[in-house]
């Protein structure tokens, strides 16, 4: 592992930041002017890197909490809040009978029509036990309008052989006294109009005393009033949690009998508490879109919300999903910008997941064309065509075509030293425009855990800085700076392939008016793409309004990250195990230990701790493995382009993050459509890792000479994560 740098000395160690000799990239034409140009470029870069600069936090301490999730009185009574949302069916139904051929997936991870509005609710736990009461009262908090015939199960009945899908042992409602005792629950209500009460252990037969660390499963089924105040769908299902008494709600998989419901280990839970409990409803294509596990109950409407937002079109208004059904987003219909690469958020990054497969001749729709003239000191000139990225889309049909493809890659081979061979891939782009005179292709990333990145604290990740190479393992590692477009703060970068967006905020207002045209309070005009002067001064009522980017953001902050899937789960006898869980703990526990041997952690740090200052109580002091330090690495010659963003080089790249790796052939259609590396060049694990070089390159040739047997461990581990 690397050295980490005291924060006393962080100042001295960074001052070493620009003894960087290695080489730029020689663009394509080799002018000597160019060259000259990115050299001087690279030198008023490493100028800014003297010492630590003045930054802000981007949380300081005090910032205010949204909604707390749980807290213990003085009495010892453990209270929790948990968010929910509607889905379609349970979460252990799969498309078919348990031991029928496979006929497709369940509908437990959906979101249902009409799911952004009016649907979303909590429960708040009151739990007695630990403060020495067999005693737990359970209170319906409704976000929207009203609900009538809201049904609560509890207590899976594992005592019973034939409960499979579903089953419980306690189904309640939660009756009104103010309503004749009838289960109508209303937004805003005090909360002792709707709660129900149990007082023993329901798993057990005959009942046995709660305890601590006793398992409930809680599967609240909402009803809305009919008819519906928005036309939509009235009855629904929800998540199915694991309750720990004493303890509070934790991601589960499933176990003997029947997968039945028990806690993941610590070490599977990537983001800590906000991990998606395991898949058994054959949806793993899906898992890239779920809430936080720990979800607050304000904060699921705030999600959901969001989500609404990310899967609009800004020409028409629909929802990218039952577009026909979904009400029209009518404020939002032709927003579009002009020049445009997509029409909504969720139409690069597929299934929240990454932008689609590169295929040569195609138009690379989905990915982003950074561009730039120049640089003038640190800051990038726009280009004369294009601003700061290619817009290939126009809205008039007589405007010029500014499609980029990938015309053709050059390959080259390597043979490690057991005679297998690697072929690596470079892509050569062909502009319908005039090539920019700097560029960079950047694929869309998966957007899970950006909460939990956003929420580490800047000192978590300056400590893992080691610019001069202290320890002498050939791994610096430094931290981009960027200016806040809002406030003009200094802040760590953490977010895109060169971390030059400090916040969900930024990236979300830097998405909106580069690839869809789409003015907002980060960037309230379109010549912000092309580095128009006073740009951020408002001159007309911006597209996504101040209240519609939090949503955005905050969805983005709160989606959960899948647990690591390395421990296996209890199928019956005879039923199919799907694919994402036919999995080898022995081998994927080897391919960990030889990744941390291979000297991979050196960059990609499994385990960061988060701040206590994030506003959403989800994302704070929580333990999190995301495989990643958030600063920029040299990784050589190979991996360069000729763009530099803030005071990242073209050969610096930020260390991706390695979380969900193992979801990826799932959500994106299968693994002939995964894409790995910046510009998607790397069809498989082992071409991405073929590619590491600088910084890289000692643990590239490590894991290269591991035997295959070895390699290919390593890639299971990869694919548990």
């Amino acid at each position: 592992m690397r050295h980490a740098i005291a924060i006393a000395t962080l100042a001295l160690m960074l001052s070493a930041c620009g003894g960087n000799d290695t080489p730029l990239t020689e663009p394509e034409n080799g002018a000597d002017a160019t060259k000259t140009a990115l050299r001087t470029a690279a030198a008023a870069r490493n100028a800014g890197r003297g010492a630590l600069p003045a930054y802000s936090e981007l949380f300081p301490q005090g910032t205010e909490l949204v909604e707390p999730l749980s807290y213990t009185e003085a009495d010892g009574t453990l209270v929790t809040l948990m968010g929910m949302r509607p889905t379609e069916r349970h979460a252990r139904e799969r498309g078919e009978d348990w031991f029928a051929p496979d006929n497709g997936p369940g509908r437990y991870l959906t979101f249902p029509t009409f799911y952004f509005q009016n649907r979303t609710f909590g429960l708040e736990i009151r739990d007695g036990v630990p403060a020495g009461r067999q005693r737990i009262e359970v209170y319906l908090r409704v976000n929207d309008g009203t609900f009538d015939g809201t049904t609560f199960s509890l207590f899976r009945n594992i005592n019973n052989p034939n409960v499979r899908d579903y089953g419980w042992s306690l189904n309640y409602g939660f009756n009104n006294p103010k309503e004749n005792n009838l289960p109508i629950c209303h937004a805003g209500q005090p909360r002792e109009d709707c709660m129900m009460v149990f007082q023993s252990n329901w798993r057990t037969s005959p009942h046995s005393p709660l305890k601590i660390g006793d398992k409930i499963e809680l599967a609240p089924a909402p009803r809305l009033k009919r008819p519906t105040v928005d036309g939509g769908g009235d009855r629904y299902y929800s998540f199915e949690q694991l309750y720990i008494v004493g303890v509070g709600l934790r991601p589960w998989y499933g176990v003997a009998p029947n997968l039945d419901s028990h806690p993941l280990p610590e070490a599977t839970l990537l983001g800590g508490l906000t991990s998606v409990s395991y898949n058994y409803s054959d949806e793993p294509m899906r898992m890239f879109q779920q809430m936080a596990n720990n979800i607050g109950i304000g904060n699921a409407k705030r999600f959901v919300e969001g989500r609404r937002l990310f899967h609009t079109s800004f020409a028409d208004g629909r929802h990218s999903e039952h577009p026909t059904v979904n009400p029209v987003f009518a404020a939002h219909i032709g927003q579009r910008g002009p020049r445009y690469n997509q029409s909504s958020c969720i139409a690069c990054h597929t299934a929240n997941g990454r932008s689609t497969a590169v295929a040569v001749g195609a138009r690379l729709g989905t990915l982003s064309i950074l561009a730039a003239a120049g640089e003038s000191g640190a800051i990038a000139l726009p280009d004369a065509t294009y601003g700061f990225n290619v817009q290939q889309n126009a809205q008039d049909a007589g405007a010029p075509d500014y499609g980029v493809s990938v015309a053709s890659y050059e390959v080259t081979t390597r043979t490690l030293h057991d005679g297998e061979t690697i072929e690596l891939r470079k892509p050569v782009y062909a502009f319908k425009g005039p090539a920019p005179a700097r560029y960079s292709a950047r694929q869309a990333p998966q957007v899970i855990g950006l909460g939990l990145l956003e929420a580490v604290a800047e000192a978590t990740v300056l400590a893992l800085s080691d610019p001069d190479d202290a320890n002498g393992d050939g791994v610096k590692g430094v931290p981009n700076w960027i200016e806040d477009p809002e406030t003009g703060r200094t802040l760590l970068g953490r977010f895109g392939w060169k971390a030059s967006k400090a916040s969900l905020r930024q990236q979300v207002g830097d998405a909106l008016v580069k690839d869809i045209g789409v003015t907002s309070p980060v960037f309230p005009q379109r010549s912000c793409q092309r580095g128009g002067a006073d740009c951020r001064i408002a001159t007309a009522p911006v597209s996504v309004t101040e209240t519609e980017l939090q949503r955005i953001a905050e969805y983005l902050a709160l989606i959960g990250v899948p647990a690591q899937r390395s421990v296996r789960s209890d199928y019956p006898t005879g039923m199919r195990v799907p694919l994402e869980h036919q999995i080898d703990p022995e081998r994927i526990g080897s391919g960990a230990a030889l990744f941390e041997r291979s000297g991979c952690a050196a960059c990609h740090t499994p385990t960061l701790k988060t701040g206590n200052t994030h506003p959403f109580a989800e994302l704070r002091d929580q333990t999190i493995h995301p495989y990643t330090d958030l600063l920029l690495h040299d990784m050589g010659p190979g991996l360069a382009d000729n763009l530099a963003e803030g005071r990242a080089a073209p050969e610096q790249w930020r260390t991706p993050p390695l979380w969900g790796l193992g979801s990826l052939r799932f959500v994106q259609g299968g693994a002939q459509n995964v894409r790995y590396l910046h510009d998607g060049r790397a069809r498989s694990l082992i071409e991405a890792i073929g590619w590491h070089g600088g910084e890289g390159e000692a643990s590239r040739r490590r894991f290269e000479a591991l035997s295959a047997d070895e390699r290919a461990a390593v890639v299971a581990f990869l694919e548990s994560l």
